[in-house]
């Protein structure tokens, strides 16, 4: 019975940056992407180099603009939901 509890506690800790996405597995997730793309999606599986397989994918978008009378930023959000095509 103590060996399980040992063996849980051990399954459950955050030694290494791997193990934390391991534990987030079946979960949802936050994925900030370079150019200003973020997506939101359930974590199916990872390799050791990071590459992932999400469900349930919304990919949020956002680029500023500047307006050429007034210099003032424009910033302009696209939300849209990727779906599995099989």
């Amino acid at each position: 019975m103590a060996d399980e509890v040992d063996q849980q506690q051990t399954t459950n800790t955050v030694e290494e940056p791997l193990d934390l996405i391991r534990l987030s597995l079946d979960e949802r997730i936050y994925v900030k992407m370079r150019n200003d793309r973020e997506l939101r999606g359930r974590l199916h599986a990872y390799d050791q180099h990071l590459n992932m397989i999400l469900g349930d994918v919304e990919e949020t978008v956002t680029t500023i603009e500047i307006d050429e009378e007034t210099y003032e930023e424009i910033y302009k959000v696209r939300i849209s939901n990727i779906t599995d095509k099989v």
